[in-house]
């Protein structure tokens, strides 16, 4: 009995320690095949981007400007250390060797509003580059998702052509019994093995174009490289055209503009701060020093010598032949080019939203109109189909009916395809593809 269970054991042990590598495999195959939906995505594009991770950066750099901008009114403490060495008829006076510590402080009391001008441009900087990022984020979005649905174009039309592949292999059978018992010439047989060959050269071409599609997604979800994951997604859903026309005013909720007022702001402070270079500037310096050599005080004859000093600045503009009026003026015409800019930016995206509204429902007409294809090439599909069974139509005719099946549903994934790209679009325009 002993012996039994012993045996038992060592059978089971030997089972689970099978087992579990083959776990461990579907675990890892599970793992490796991932299948990311559409919001995940985004997500991840939102998070892992390059270029929306370039557009963070650029904002903290933004934001280190504008801390140091924060103690341009605050004093500013100078030390230094210098050692000396002098000769005739100097070392009648100092000693010939020394050490003179220094600390100055100045404070600058009125700098035209310069100090308070910098520091709103400084924050100004800080709002552009954060449009920016958004801006950025919205491209990003609009490709990931036209990537995705490529990939999904893809994945259809690859299981489209499988199908097409069985009805082609199919009447290739029922061709090959034909021909055998001589009922039909070899060129019938022919056409539909070259159709056949051909078919299997679009199925390589798009599962060639499966893999650089995900690819290319992966790089624009931070994935570089990575093909480990699947698209779950089908071209299914609603397909309705848009029921009324955008309002012209929706271009005014463009992160464009947005970004283009924010320019426009810091440019009008420039402006000010250019404008600022005709008033006075005034500032105080503090500083004190010591002395030590030997002999250093030579009014006491000690080794030490220490004393401090007070100064105040006022600067004044008198004349610089027009140059600072220059520079206000090139600001004036660089405000009028902005002003220009955002004028035409608004035209253009408004332009942007009407024909990104018209692709949409031009889609959904598409889809519409591929729908009553598709249904008309599967019932002239069945009919073919029926009468070559009953000897009535011949092989080519139920080719040409095959090949019209899968053109019509070929048809139908392109437009709906188009139609979820072009909604990406829609949304992008009308400001909504956050």
């Amino acid at each position: 009995m002993k012996r039994s269970i012993t045996g038992k054991r060592g059978y089971n042990t030997k089972a689970l320690s099978l087992l579990v590598p083959i776990f461990l495999l579907m675990a890892f195959v599970a793992q490796a095949q991932q299948s990311l939906t559409l919001q995940e995505i985004r997500q991840l594009a939102t998070e892992h981007n390059r270029k929306i991770a370039q557009a963070q950066y650029n904002i903290k750099a933004a934001e280190a400007v504008q801390a140091g901008t924060k103690g341009l009114n605050k004093p500013q403490i100078d030390g230094s250390v210098s050692a000396f060495h002098v000769g005739k008829p100097l070392s009648s006076l100092l000693p010939s060797v020394g050490v003179s510590p220094s600390l100055t402080v100045s404070q600058a009391i009125y700098a035209g509003g310069k100090i308070k001008l910098g520091q709103s441009a400084a924050a100004k900087g800080v709002e552009i580059h954060q449009n920016q990022k958004t801006l950025t984020e919205t491209q990003v979005l609009l490709q990931a998702e036209t990537a995705y649905w490529q990939i999904v174009s893809l994945k259809e039309k690859i299981g489209l052509t499988n199908r097409f592949i069985v009805l082609l292999d199919s009447l290739d059978q029922q061709l090959s019994n034909s021909f055998d018992a001589g009922l039909i010439y070899k060129n019938d047989l022919l056409r539909v093995r070259v159709q056949r060959n051909e078919t299997a050269l679009n199925l390589a071409k798009a599962e060639d174009g499966l893999m650089l599609a995900k690819l290319s997604l992966a790089q624009i979800i931070g994935m570089p490289g990575d093909v480990n994951y699947s698209i779950s997604d089908s071209v299914s859903g609603s397909f309705s055209p848009l029921a009324s026309e955008p309002l012209p005013s929706i271009a005014e909720n463009r992160i464009e503009i947005q970004m283009l007022k924010t320019t426009m702001e810091a440019q009008q402070l420039q402006k000010e701060i250019l404008k600022a270079d005709f008033k006075p500037t005034v500032g105080l310096l503090f500083g004190g020093f010591t002395g030590v050599g030997k002999k250093m005080n030579f009014t006491t004859g000690a080794n030490t010598l220490s004393s401090y000093f007070g100064m105040l600045s006022v600067s004044v503009p008198i004349w610089d032949w027009g140059q600072k009026a220059s520079k206000v003026k090139e600001q004036s015409y660089r405000m009028d080019a902005l002003q220009s800019q955002i004028d035409e930016t608004k035209e253009l995206l408004t332009l942007e939203v009407q024909e990104a509204y018209s692709q949409l429902n031009q889609s959904a007409r598409r889809i519409s109109l591929s729908y009553a294809s598709v249904l008309q090439a599967e019932e002239n599909l069945r009919l073919s189909t029926d009468r070559f069974a009953a000897g009535t139509v011949t092989g080519q005719d139920v080719l040409e009916a095959q090949t019209l099946w899968e053109q019509a549903n070929s048809n139908i994934i392109d437009a709906k395809i188009a139609y979820k790209i072009n909604e990406a679009a829609y949304r992008k325009a009308i400001g909504d593809i956050q």
